[in-house]
């Protein structure tokens, strides 16, 4: 198997910015033990995330990303579509900690060439400890994508099965 992070990022006090710290989660409530797969909450970034981003072969990045789609929606952004996205003016803080960590990798020459960010449209970042209902759904469907990239990757075998419904708690 390759050694792959699926690295989640934002502020779970802050509603939605949260989003991808609540797919980890699920992710891991889904009790799925794959070898070479590590799951890290990055909160809301630290440059000592450098090495684990340097040290991968497969990079997944999870966070509320502002899009300009309908609340809820989740969308996948590999490779070069994930290094466009990030390098655009952002609207939360933590996604300029991203840039600078994806540009620290890039200049140790250890940018890992499978990539991608898989985003969760916000509809709030007030102050509370659980997404909107909007996000709250979408979240299996964000899972389902790092697992279909994986999967797609190598990274683990096709035949896991897809992610359960239900409670996220």
């Amino acid at each position: 198997m390759k050694n792959s992070v699926v690295l989640a990022i934002g502020n779970t006090l802050l509603s939605d910015e949260g989003a991808g710290i609540h797919v980890l989660k699920y992710l891991i409530r889904q009790a799925f033990e794959w070898d070479g797969v590590h799951f890290i909450d990055g909160g809301t970034l630290s440059f000592t995330l450098a090495v684990e981003i340097e040290d991968t072969d497969n990079l997944i990045v999870l966070d509320a990303a502002k899009m300009g789609t309908e609340p809820g929606t989740v969308r996948c952004f590999p490779g070069a579509d994930f290094d466009s996205f990030i390098g655009q003016p952002r609207l939360s803080s933590h996604e300029v900690g991203l840039a600078d960590l994806v540009d620290i990798a890039r200049l140790t020459e250890s940018l890992p060439s499978r990539r991608a960010l898989v985003g969760i449209e916000p509809q709030t970042m007030d102050w509370g400890e659980l997404p909107s209902p909007v996000v709250y759904s979408a979240i299996p469907d964000a899972a389902q994508v790092v697992i279909d990239l994986l999967q797609t990757w190598g990274a683990i075998p096709a035949s896991v099965t897809p992610v359960k419904t239900g409670v996220l708690a």
